[in-house]
């Protein structure tokens, strides 16, 4: 087993589903990286706790950016094992293998000599939205030049995200005895119509190639009626829209405002990530993709979902999810290919030991 293979299991064998989990898991990383003579500073807010560990020196900084918080497991799923190459346990792709890897690569760029600056970041609360632990660290300056999200990508590079807008919706109905419903008017049915002509609105329809088809629209929850008996004179419908990086989330607003009979009420925005596939940083890295491994070329795409590289939209600095291969994150057999792990941390290594000089060949190639 290699280093960085005992590294992952240990990660995964600390429960980090709750945040004093996530933060003995911070613990651990804190002690592996002073071990290893990593300079490392310990933040807390809220709670949770978050590690930052810089090493190198120059004008440019490279941000990796790593969460150890997981998604509740079986008991079982603590336990790690290793079947064929592949790596099974609750947090296996999201994202401890992608963690591991970027330990092992600071510590090994820390032997060289390095004309960049590379700062790790660790944080315990990505999977709960993030707001503790990234999003505090960019209030606080914590930025760099180019930021790379460790989340499972298959080796491809992750340049843009779709936004989140999710709402909670109150529709008004009139209760009636439920033998004769034609007596009221079911708020229920009157939420569901209103879900099915938000599908229809213009922004549903919107596209933009050749990362997206269309935003996505998700009825997350609905609640509603109290008794057999009766017509459901209240009803509760939350929704989750992904919407595209072009889309303005204040004219998505008005449109289901303006379509709906209802109460709206906004949970949760949160920013898309707008990075341009032309981006130097992002064609250095796939030049790192294409050297480390027998890839011919790396794939470029836009996720659905978000992560932790949200928060560094706001300062206008590119941002990328890429990791290794992995599959059933959030599922039951949660896994990661260790040959990829293995991989993603050579094209680590190599990316960060010539990150200094992408600024050049950007100048000339002006």
């Amino acid at each position: 087993m290699s280093d960085t293979e005992k590294l992952l299991k240990d990660l995964i064998k600390i429960d980090s589903s709750t945040m004093e989990g996530a933060n003995r898991a911070v613990a651990f990383c804190e002690n592996w990286l002073t071990e290893r003579g990593l300079p490392v500073r310990k933040l807390e807010n809220n709670g949770f706790h978050m590690l930052v560990s810089e090493i190198g020196s120059g004008d440019k900084t490279i941000v990796l950016n790593g969460h150890v918080d997981v998604v509740k497991g079986k008991e079982e799923q603590f336990s790690p094992y290793i079947k064929e190459r592949k790596m099974y346990g609750r947090g296996s792709a999201d994202m401890k293998a992608g963690v591991a890897a970027m330990m092992e690569a600071a510590a090994q760029a820390q032997k060289h000599e390095l004309h960049s600056r590379i700062q790790l970041q660790i944080v315990s609360d990505e999977e709960t939205g993030g707001l503790n632990g990234t999003k505090f660290l960019t209030e606080q300056g914590y930025l760099g030049d180019f930021v790379i999200c460790g989340e499972p990508t298959e080796l491809g590079i992750g340049v843009q995200s779709k936004g989140v807008l999710q709402l909670d919706i109150e529709t008004k109905g009139k209760p009636a005895h439920g033998s004769r419903p034609w007596e009221g008017q079911n708020a229920i049915k009157k939420a569901y119509q209103l879900y099915e002509e938000i599908l229809k609105l213009p922004f549903a329809a919107e596209t933009e190639p050749p990362m997206y088809n269309n935003p996505s629209i998700n009825l997350a929850k609905i609640e509603g009626g109290t008794v057999y008996n009766k017509v459901p004179e209240h009803c509760k419908m939350s929704i989750d829209i992904r919407y595209l990086p072009k889309q303005s989330v204040d004219d998505i607003i008005k449109q289901i405002k303006e379509a709906a009979d209802a109460k709206v009420d906004v949970h949760i925005i949160n920013d898309p990530v707008k990075t341009q596939a032309d981006d130097p940083y992002v064609e250095a890295l796939a030049a790192s993709v294409k050297e480390r491994t027998q890839l011919e070329r790396a794939n470029i795409f836009g996720q659905h979902g978000s992560s932790d590289g949200q928060f560094f939209t706001k300062y206008n600095k590119p941002a990328v999810e890429f990791g290794p291969f992995g599959h059933n994150w959030h599922g039951d057999n949660e896994l990661v290919y260790l040959d990829t792990v293995h991989a993603y941390q050579d094209i680590l290594l190599d990316f960060v030991l010539q990150f200094s000089k992408v600024e050049e060949r950007a100048v000339q190639n002006k």
